[in-house]
């Protein structure tokens, strides 16, 4: 398994599992505090009716 931020190999220490370091642990948890970790929001104010209608009619997609 490889470290999330910088990709070189996991360290074992199940205290900053799955990075390989301190660092990269302290460097995701930055991220995560500084917002740079988000999920895309649609703003339901920017769109007009027709649009979000569409958007509630889409098919969902099947797990394959």
């Amino acid at each position: 398994m490889s470290c999330p931020i910088c990709k070189k190999t996991s360290s074992v220490d199940k205290k900053i599992m799955p990075f390989c370091s301190s660092r990269c642990k302290e460097v995701d948890l930055y991220k995560w505090f500084s917002g740079s970790y988000s999920i895309p929001v649609v703003e339901y104010d920017d769109i007009s009716e027709e649009e979000l209608e569409k958007l509630q009619n889409l098919p969902e997609e099947e797990d394959k």
